[in-house]
Formats: structure tokens, sequence, C-alpha cells
């Protein structure tokens, strides 16, 4: 897939994954670590070390063990993140 078309075919599921109901914390992590990775690249800032953000804690842990993944490939791993959360609905819905 050409950059222009991996681009485009990113922010589709962008939009396709901000409009999607709440899924389960392990998944939303997952697919926001994709997101960071694609987006910024290699996580820069320091782990949170208040006790009582145990959130962002885990989101910058999830974000930092994609540490040296090309861009491209988080895109097409986050594409990919959305569309088995979208399987799991329909079949959720059968």
């Amino acid at each position: 897939m050409a950059e222009k078309d991996l681009n485009e075919e990113f922010l589709k599921y962008v939009e396709i994954g901000n409009k999607m109901p709440p899924q389960a914390a392990d998944d939303m992590l997952i697919a926001y670590a994709f997101y960071k990775q694609a987006t910024e690249g290699d996580v820069e800032n320091s782990r949170p070390t208040e006790s009582s953000n145990v959130v962002q804690t885990f989101k910058h842990d999830a974000w930092r063990r994609l540490e040296g993944m090309p861009v491209d490939e988080a895109k097409r791993r986050y594409i990919q993140t959305i569309i088995e959360l979208q399987e799991k609905m329909k079949k959720g819905l059968d």
C-alpha cells in the first residue's frame, strides 16, 4: 500500500475507532498504543510516577512496548486492531 493510501486508510479507521462504543480496557490500550506510535513515534516523555494516575501509567507502558516500531507498521496494526474490534462487536450482536 502506498504511503498516501496508508495515511488515508489510517485516518478513516481513526474516525471509525473514535465513533465506536467503549471497548474492553485491554483492547483500548492496544489501540491507543498503536495510534500514539503511528502519530508520534517512540514515546519521549517519562513514565508517570504519581500512584493516583494509574490510567496514564498503563497508557504510557502500552506505548513504550512499541518502541522502535516503524510508523507505517503502527498504522497498519492500528487499522487491523479496529477491524478486529468491529468483528468482535458484530459477533456479540449476532
